[in-house]
């Protein structure tokens, strides 16, 4: 499939800062989308990468419907690392410029089985942690030489701390969070903005097996969330907000307590 794409108004130049140009990375995902319709309802230029091609198009559709100011984007495997550096140019060049971008992408690992095979747990490792860390280092350079941007990459609250259920998630989650807080910490001199997102339980087709409750949010309610923080110029954030209290619960928990817990 040919990437969709529509150009940028004739009119729009770099210094009309009220239109901002985004890339969304794993965009056909539940919470991307919802944050891609914000943008969209604002006026906002969009590209977008996923995987999905047919979703992908009818995204693209629906967001310029909502009045995105252009909408583009294109097919893209997060584990093909030799096409990242490609794929982000492409975006830059198209979008004529680049502001912010968000990270999306991710896979919910099937936990006895990735315990069971190490070739599987270093594939779920490298898909939610090492292919997004090869996309942060290209976007990182860009944004620190034009010494502005938002960066923002959506993690879990998974990556607070390794319990049994989840521990290989979680692991990849917490490299994640460890390299958004070094990468804040140097980013910051050049006046770039990282966010690292901790959504808790969201009910997302990637969730769908999974019995709800009052702890679980929508992706309309995270993906506002996520405007909203990245509007704020925020360090992290946890979404819904009562995830931060409920992880300091969790995180102050003994050692020697906490692994005689069924978690």
């Amino acid at each position: 499939m040919a990437p969709s794409a529509r150009s940028l108004p004739a009119n729009q130049t770099d210094w009309d800062f009220d239109m901002q140009k985004i890339l969304i990375i794993g965009a056909t995902s539940a919470i991307a989308e919802a944050a891609a319709r914000c943008y969209a309802q604002r006026g906002d230029a969009l590209y977008l990468l996923a995987r999905n091609a047919e979703r992908l198009d009818a995204l693209l559709a629906d967001l310029k419907i909502r009045g995105a100011a252009s909408t583009a984007g294109a097919p893209f495997d997060a584990n093909d690392f030799d096409q990242h550096a490609m794929a982000v140019e492409r975006a830059v060049s198209t979008l004529g410029g680049l502001d912010i971008v968000l990270i999306a992408h991710g896979t919910l690992p099937d936990q006895k089985a990735c315990e069971a095979d190490a070739t599987l747990a270093l594939k779920e490792i490298s898909t939610n942690a090492l292919s997004v860390i090869s996309l942060l280092t290209d976007i990182a350079n860009r944004f620190a030489a034009q010494r502005r941007g938002a960066i923002a990459v959506i993690g879990s609250v998974a990556g607070d701390r390794g319990r049994q259920s989840n521990y290989i998630y979680g692991s990849a989650k917490g490299m994640l969070a460890v390299f958004l807080q070094g990468l804040r910490n140097r980013l910051s001199k050049s006046g770039v903005q990282v966010l690292t997102i901790k959504p808790g339980f969201v009910d997302t087709p990637m969730t769908a097996a999974f019995p709800k409750g009052p702890l679980w949010a929508t992706p309309e309610q995270v993906g506002s969330a996520i405007v909203q923080a990245i509007d704020s110029q925020r360090n992290v954030l946890y979404t819904p907000f009562f995830w931060w209290g409920i992880m300091a619960i969790i995180r102050a928990v003994p050692e020697s307590i906490f692994k005689k817990l069924s978690l």
